[in-house]
């Protein structure tokens, strides 16, 4: 099966979006991890940011749902979806793990 290039396009910008997000959920972790002044503001973006990623993320589940029952999905854009979901309600969970495991 022959990719065109729109679709690689589209694959490539899916790809970019969610490294970009799981970027700014990350973002308020390592501004807490100084103990910046911004403390407050850091911990009231990444709530805002949770709570305006739960409806993209159940709107992405029902558009991959929809899909999968026209028979028009990849198995690539699935696992995309599961993954970018994954990491952007697990971000501070991943980013406490990796800070205990180097010792910061």
């Amino acid at each position: 099966m022959h990719h065109s290039l729109p679709c690689r396009l589209a694959s490539l910008r899916f790809a970019l979006l969610t490294l970009l997000l799981t970027l700014v959920i990350c973002a308020p972790d390592i501004a807490m991890a100084q103990a910046s002044p911004f403390l407050t503001g850091a911990s009231s973006l990444q709530t805002n940011i949770l709570a305006w990623l739960t409806p993209v993320a159940i709107i992405l589940v029902m558009v991959l749902g929809g899909m999968a029952m026209a028979n028009r999905m990849s198995w690539g854009w699935c696992i995309g979806a599961i993954l970018g979901i994954a990491i952007g309600f697990g971000a501070p969970q991943i980013v406490t793990w990796v800070r205990g495991m180097f010792g910061v």
